[in-house]
């Protein structure tokens, strides 16, 4: 499998990904936002801390977010695809300025693939991106567990909770089977794969959006 990436691919990765983050700093650090506004005193502002949820943001909606979409080209390309991730500019603007007003709405690009294929194929790329959150779910699972058995905070609490959360969410909301999401490809492709992935995945976002 030859897996390549252009100066234009990395670009855009790397910019979704810093723009995500930052979007979700803005959407957790309301003091931050309220010290953007005119007016605002920046000198109230715990830069530590702003540093702490930007680190905690790349490394969790961002990695979840990044392996969400290689994985679609990795498999994208074992298919005998060309693949490529674009980044749509226009949302990740739209992202951070929801962010500023109190919701994150986030669709950042797409990894866009050509070429002849089969439905099953195209259900399998689709399937690709959810099943590596649902894993990457598990994988901060381990110390999530760790450190509630601990009783513990700080940093490393934050990011195991945020990433088992957003993971979670990721999996469910793109196992819906509307517009461009993954579910929907997954579904025209099988409807009883669609089901064993989507029901568990979509619980198991609810569950994470309000007990998490």
């Amino acid at each position: 499998m030859n897996l390549q990436f252009s100066q234009r691919e990395l670009r855009d990765l790397a910019v979704a990904w810093l723009a995500l983050g930052v979007a979700f700093t803005l959407l957790l650090e309301r003091q931050l936002v309220a010290a953007l506004d005119l007016g605002g005193n920046l000198g109230a502002l715990s830069p530590a801390a702003v540093a702490e949820t930007l680190t905690v943001s790349l490394l969790t909606v961002g990695v979840g977010f990044l392996l969400h979409e290689l994985a679609h080209k990795v498999v994208a390309v074992r298919f005998g695809q060309v693949a490529a991730f674009r980044a749509d500019y226009r949302m990740l603007g739209f992202a951070v300025v929801g962010a500023l007003a109190g919701f994150l709405f986030a669709a950042p690009g797409a990894v866009v693939h050509r070429g002849r294929i089969t439905a099953k194929e195209n259900g399998l790329i689709a399937l690709a991106g959810p099943m590596t959150n649902l894993l990457l779910a598990v994988v901060f699972l381990v110390p999530y567990l760790a450190v509630e058995a601990a009783g513990t905070s700080g940093f490393l609490a934050e990011v195991a909770s945020r990433g088992l959360q957003i993971n979670l969410l990721l999996a469910g909301f793109n196992m819906l089977p509307f517009g461009p999401l993954d579910g929907r490809k997954i579904r025209a492709w099988s409807t009883l794969v669609w089901a064993i992935v989507a029901i568990p995945s979509l619980v198991l976002a609810v569950g994470a959006l309000f007990v998490l």
